[in-house]
């Protein structure tokens, strides 16, 4: 059976494709936009939690609301964009902390990385949440990347005889992952519970 031709209001209101829906590289310009598009959403869960409208990111990022669904269809998609660039960038500054800074230096200043990347996850929790049910696999893959990133500062800090031995990434995860996911945790809170896992990551006495 032929298909009959699509008329001009058909055309017109088929959606695009999503930006790197297929697997090959962007556009520079896209690449521009995505970026854009992410760093406005951090911005703006920042200033005004994650229930802030899709229209308020493209307006942040000074692009389309067109531009904004090409790239991010849903609003959870953008969702766990901002989380997967946060991950990222946490395992990044574990790298560069065990190779410019002493093994004890390097193991508490990503401690405090990791509270501040915990604090700016509260802002957008209960979009999280539903990006973890809709995806279940981006939970375990970043908890995976972060244990690792916690393992290349602390075997460097076990090694020097600086942290306790009989604990590993997956344990100090444990430890971390409530100032990750408490809404209610106020930074002084933070501050005091690192100073004790600080204190109880030192050898025993």
């Amino acid at each position: 059976m032929s298909q009959r031709p699509m008329t001009t209001t058909e055309i017109e209101e088929t959606p695009e494709a999503p930006e790197g829906a297929v697997d090959r590289p962007m556009r520079a310009d896209a690449q521009r936009n995505y970026d854009k598009l992410v760093a406005a959403a951090r911005a703006v869960f920042a200033r005004e939690s994650g229930s802030a409208s899709m229209e308020a990111v493209a307006k942040e990022a000074g692009v389309g609301i067109g531009t904004l669904y090409r790239h991010f269809p849903k609003r959870v998609d953008i969702v766990e964009a901002v989380y997967r660039e946060d991950v990222d960038e946490l395992v990044q500054s574990a790298e560069k902390l065990n190779a410019n800074e002493a093994p004890w230096a390097a193991l508490t200043g990503w401690l405090r990385a990791f509270v501040r990347y915990a604090r700016s996850k509260r802002t957008f929790l209960t979009e999280l949440h539903e990006a973890f049910e809709e995806n279940p696999q981006l939970r375990s893959e970043s908890r995976e990347r972060i244990i690792g990133a916690i393992n290349i500062v602390l075997v460097p800090a076990q090694k020097a005889g600086e942290a306790r031995t009989d604990i590993d990434g997956a344990d100090l995860m444990q430890l971390l992952g409530s100032m990750c996911m408490s809404a209610t945790l106020t930074p002084d809170q933070s501050e005091r519970l690192l100073a004790m896992i600080e204190d109880g990551l030192q050898p025993p006495r």
